[in-house]
């Protein structure tokens, strides 16, 4: 049944830090800036903002799935207890959609794994008041913390459709430019709701991965490198999609809004767990590819200092490839205008800061070798705001932190999802690290074995949990 179109006040908007500018009120796809694309030079990106003195951190009591506990932080919740839903109707559409997911990829979300890992400090020289904490992301729906940040967009969907704001025989296509985990968790999301899916890929892309995504109903459309097009054309083909109607199921925060906020579940997690562990954290360590991971953890942990859950937000430290660095190169040129105003200038003159990598990539952390780092800005803002810096690692120190972290946590993470401790391994071999400093890291993929059709569980999922009490949180 259609509900009201004039809602109620809502604690939540959407706005772009590049122009102000806001998607119209009842819009069900309020995914980018009504004036991306106008060539104005800004760097157009939504960002949600909330009403923080209407809200409180939620409790960690009893539920395990990220998106009921959480879900009074989440733009689509206040969309649509604006627009008549009362808060168990969500609940229950958040639970429906769980139970849908975990029909097709045989478990669905809950909270994950986050402790001090007592071996892999050893190793690193850390004292017992110090360490590294692991933030275990591979037992998540479909491997890894992808299927998060989609699952922030489906819920926009849904919403919108319980609204009565879209038809649901008119429903448009889903589309995303990936070859990974993001593509494999796009697969799960759209086959558990019932929609539609292109997914655009390099021809070199894993053929195990491709076979999954027709299994899961996708479409799959090979682009390759013609030499005369910048940067990755996946993506110009996604943006072609977009442009014809297709909505960008897709990591993407440029792109996606809404695909940040989900991934925002992931510092929530870690907020609550060093809440319930009566500790602190000194630094956060995290891989970049996109960008929209290490935003949603800053933004996060942000909203959950404002919210009275931490005391201070940890240090942000980033990670990208020797093959591909384009954040530090951005973050060099935003230090260079030395002045208050340096992000607000960066804001509308995007091309100054952010391009494609003038050659394709490689690296065996292949997840985190986008030609762009689309969500650069709100990265950068996190690093100056906590004093963090952009690291670039190469690629002995991404296979020797595979592994380290294999061996030292039995956790079957992939390079990429591994490339965050490459970061610990450079800032300790260049002496920035102190023996006390709590560290935490985010192991975001698995190992992927014997052609995709199932995920080896790490041993991390296995075993009681031990070591530091900050586990007994989550």
């Amino acid at each position: 049944m259609s509900r009201r179109l004039e809602g109620g006040s809502i604690a939540s908007r959407l706005v772009c830090s590049g122009c102000g500018a806001e998607p119209a009120a009842g819009d069900p796809y309020p995914f980018r800036c009504p004036n991306a694309g106008s060539g104005d030079g800004a760097d157009h990106v939504l960002r949600r903002e909330l009403e923080f003195d209407r809200l409180s951190f939620p409790p960690e009591g009893e539920e395990l799935n990220p998106f009921v506990r959480y879900r009074k932080l989440l733009h689509p919740y206040h969309v649509a207890i604006a627009h008549g839903f009362v808060d168990e109707e969500f609940c229950e559409l958040v639970r429906v959609l769980d139970e849908q997911v975990a029909g097709v990829d045989g478990r669905g979300f809950r909270v994950t794994p986050f402790r001090r890992h007592d071996a892999l400090s050893r190793e690193l020289g850390f004292s017992v008041d110090g360490g590294v904490w692991v933030k275990n992301e591979t037992g998540n729906v479909s491997g890894s913390h992808k299927a998060r940040h989609l699952f922030g967009v489906l819920l926009q969907l849904e919403v919108a459709e319980r609204l009565g704001w879209v038809d649901p025989p008119a429903r448009r296509s889903l589309a995303i430019a990936s070859c990974g985990n993001a593509a494999l968790a796009a697969g799960v999301l759209a086959k558990a709701a019932g929609r539609a899916l292109t997914v655009f890929v390099p021809p070199d892309a894993n053929p195990a991965v491709t076979e999954q995504l027709r299994s899961l109903g996708a479409v799959i459309v090979m682009c390759a490198r013609d030499g005369t097009t910048a940067g990755d054309p996946t993506y110009a083909r996604l943006l072609g999609a977009i442009e014809d109607g297709a909505l960008p199921f897709t990591c993407q925060g440029n792109l996606n809004a809404l695909a940040v906020e989900g991934g925002m579940t992931i510092g929530y997690e870690i907020a609550s767990g060093i809440w319930a562990g009566g500790t602190t954290l000194d630094r956060l360590v995290v891989q970049v590819g996109g960008g929209a991971l290490a935003s949603a953890c800053f933004e996060s942990l942000a909203d959950a200092k404002r919210l009275g859950r931490l005391g201070r937000v940890p240090r942000i430290d980033t990670v990208q490839t020797q093959g591909a660095a384009p954040l530090r190169r951005a973050y060099e040129a935003v230090r260079a205008r030395d002045g208050a105003g340096a992000l607000a200038y960066a804001a509308t003159h995007r091309a100054e800061f952010m391009w494609p990598w003038e050659s394709e990539p490689k690296s065996i952390a292949h997840g985190i070798l986008d030609d762009e780092t689309y969500d650069w800005l709100a990265v950068c803002e996190g690093m100056l705001a906590t004093g963090g810096s952009p690291l670039v690692v190469d690629e002995s120190t991404l296979t020797d932190a595979n592994t380290l972290a294999q061996e030292a946590t039995g956790i079957a993470v992939d390079p990429t999802g591994s490339a965050g401790l490459a970061g610990v391994l450079a800032l300790r071999a260049a002496g920035e690290l102190h023996p006390d400093e709590r560290v935490a890291v985010l192991f975001t993929g698995i190992t992927r074995v014997t052609g995709l059709h199932r995920d080896e569980r790490s041993r991390d999922e296995k075993l009681p949990r031990q070591g530091h009490p900050v586990a007994q949180g989550v």
